[in-house]
């Protein structure tokens, strides 16, 4: 049984930073797509940030510069360093994980996402 655990939301001022972490189980890791997505209050849920699983990335525009993206094979992991936030970016975080999949293709498994709150 795939799971995907997100950890690392909370509330961080403007200009502060956070690290999500995504910890998976039940998938052979180094062979997925892992992404991160987010879902605002009233708005549709949008791509963040992709990694492949030979280590290509892909992000969003309104994160370029600021937010980073990287996996730990060894530990089934994968983060999202994200600095310089704004309240713009204040949503549920999702990871979200394909099999050798393109970086904004349909993902096949989810978290259950994690806060994060970002006040001015």
């Amino acid at each position: 049984q795939v799971q995907l655990v997100e950890s690392g939301g909370g509330l961080v001022q403007a200009g502060g930073s956070l690290r999500l972490s995504c910890a998976a189980s039940g998938l052979t890791f180094g062979f997925y797509t892992m992404g991160w997505f987010r879902q605002a209050p009233g708005k549709e849920r949008e791509f963040v940030a992709a990694i492949g699983w030979t280590g290509e990335t892909d992000y969003t525009d309104s994160v370029k510069g600021r937010f980073t993206i990287s996996r730990n094979n060894a530990k089934n992991t994968v983060y999202l360093q994200m600095n310089s936030l704004t309240p713009e970016d204040t949503a549920i975080y999702y990871c979200a994980a394909q099999l050798q999949g393109v970086l904004q293709g349909k993902y096949d498994y989810w978290g259950q996402g994690t806060q994060v709150t970002v006040s001015s």
